[in-house]
């Protein structure tokens, strides 16, 4: 009968790792260790890695004088130097959309030129390339219409309808005699409402009296 004798190297082998082994308990031996290491263990529990960079930290860069020069080159300088968020208004207080950007020219800029973090929105006051600045700063678009019949007297007629709530049943008319159509509302100003300014707003109709911008009313 044919006898399978076991090998004594595997127990000769086991018993060379346990003598090798780390002593219970004394958590001496880095290879056997699981107490993390000193970065490790400093970040648990804090959450630092998780927090948002402070102010301090954040991107900034020089925002240059951009009044005088066209919008469209205001923007591309302004995106040059690392300021992406950016938007126009009409100075003039018209509600004008600036459709295309090298026919308007910038006339102020918020915020002033300096060092600002490059997330800063860039908001450039603007009018057509052919008008001139106004000379008290950029003209405020009235706040929304509350209880009260606001004056819009000299705003476009854009404007006024933005400011009245959007229930509100408007009507315009030429006041200048010529009986014309009010298409382009930004290009209208407006002379006179009914209700008048001041007056209690309840939900009634509001005419508009409207003439075009340059003309007399």
């Amino acid at each position: 009968m044919r006898i399978i004798r076991a090998s004594a190297a595997p127990a000769l082998l086991l018993a060379a790792l346990t003598a090798c082994g780390p002593t219970a308990g004394t958590g001496t031996d880095d290879a056997w260790s699981t107490t993390p290491s000193a970065p490790e263990a400093s970040l648990a529990g804090t959450g630092e890695a998780a927090e948002e960079p402070s102010a301090a930290t954040k991107s900034t860069a020089a925002l240059p004088d951009m009044v005088g020069k066209g919008l469209q080159s205001a923007q591309d300088e302004a995106q040059a130097v690392g300021f992406y968020f950016l938007t126009s208004h009409d100075a003039l207080g018209r509600g004008r959309n600036q459709i295309l950007d090298r026919g308007w020219k910038v006339c102020s800029q918020t915020p002033e030129p300096g060092t600002h973090a490059t997330d800063t929105e860039v908001d450039f006051g603007t009018v057509k390339l052919e008008e001139s600045c106004p000379e008290g700063g950029d003209q405020g678009e009235p706040e929304e219409a509350g209880s009260t019949m606001p004056d819009f007297t000299g705003k476009s007629v854009k404007v006024a309808r933005q400011a009245l709530d959007s229930s509100t049943s408007i009507t315009v008319d030429d006041v200048s005699g010529q009986g014309r159509m009010v298409l382009v509302e930004s290009n209208w100003r407006v002379c006179s409402t009914d209700p008048a300014a001041g007056a209690e707003l309840d939900g009634q109709p509001v005419t508009i009296g409207a003439v075009k911008f340059g003309e007399s009313c």
